[in-house]
């Protein structure tokens, strides 16, 4: 019997702004960041691996910090070198933060505790912003709209925040965190939970919008959530103010080297 090759699973911590991506994952004929770091890894260690990352990410949303896997049949000694290459390659828009070996049974996605992500508003028109915050120059009530994050701990099906027709088994997601921060002419709506669905912050978002414009009651939004029905819920908000933050993992799926 033909014996398996041994293989070597290695995360990758990693940046990109999503402005010019249609997201994470590989899509014919569109830019994605999973599809450049798999052609930029080929040409490196001579075999295209599989990079799963931690997750989708919709077209024109970024990550400060993104979490990817891949395997390779060879032993990486220099993982700083592969690094330091690979910003090379990459282009201005993504930036390879670390790269690190783990247990072959660590996995970018599954393994993952929890993610955060947070929005961006600003309300005043800043040039050098426009990539990366929503611009909405109008009043919000931010107590009523904390109100309703509140609620989101309320729940665990999330069904009215979820994008039509996609291809998961449960709506079911733990929020651990949910809030608007007001600094100055910005706010920030920051969220954790243990997963998220396609869509559910921009949806989110969208629906608190209406909250804050007082065309939505906190109890409405309560009952938007209970009905479990995406067209009761408010738009989805443009996706260049959303950024992943942060991915957490359990202790113990770095290999010690």
């Amino acid at each position: 019997m033909e014996s398996l090759e041994e293989t070597f699973r290695y995360f990758i911590e990693l940046s990109f702004n999503g402005t010019r991506f249609n997201g994470w994952q590989i899509q014919p004929n569109a830019p994605t960041v999973q599809d450049l770091i798999e052609g930029k890894l080929a040409q490196i260690l001579g075999e295209r691996p599989l990079v799963v990352g931690a997750g989708r990410t919709d077209s024109g949303v970024h990550a400060s910090f993104y979490v990817a896997h891949f395997d390779t049949t060879k032993r990486l000694t220099d993982t700083a070198n592969i690094m330091y290459r690979l910003n090379k390659m990459l282009g201005a828009d993504v930036s390879i933060l670390r790269i690190y070996p783990v247990k072959n049974e660590a996995h970018a996605r599954f393994s993952a505790d929890a993610r955060k992500y947070i929005y961006y508003v600003n309300f005043q028109k800043d040039p050098f912003a426009q990539e990366i915050e929503w611009l909405y120059p109008y009043h919000l009530d931010f107590e009523a709209m904390n109100q309703a994050a509140a609620v989101l701990f309320e729940f665990s099906d999330f069904t009215s925040f979820s994008k039509l027709h996609t291809q998961v088994k449960t709506n079911i997601c733990r929020i651990d965190e949910a809030k608007w921060l007001v600094k100055g002419s910005k706010a920030e709506f920051h969220i954790k939970a243990d997963r998220f669905l396609r869509n559910m912050v921009r949806a989110i978002v969208g629906t608190m919008i209406e909250v804050g414009l007082g065309r939505v009651s906190v109890d409405e939004f309560r009952k938007i959530i209970a009905l479990k029905d995406r067209s009761r819920a408010g738009y989805s908000v443009p996706g260049k103010g959303l950024f992943l933050t942060d991915v957490i993992y359990p202790d113990g799926l770095q290999m010690q080297v």
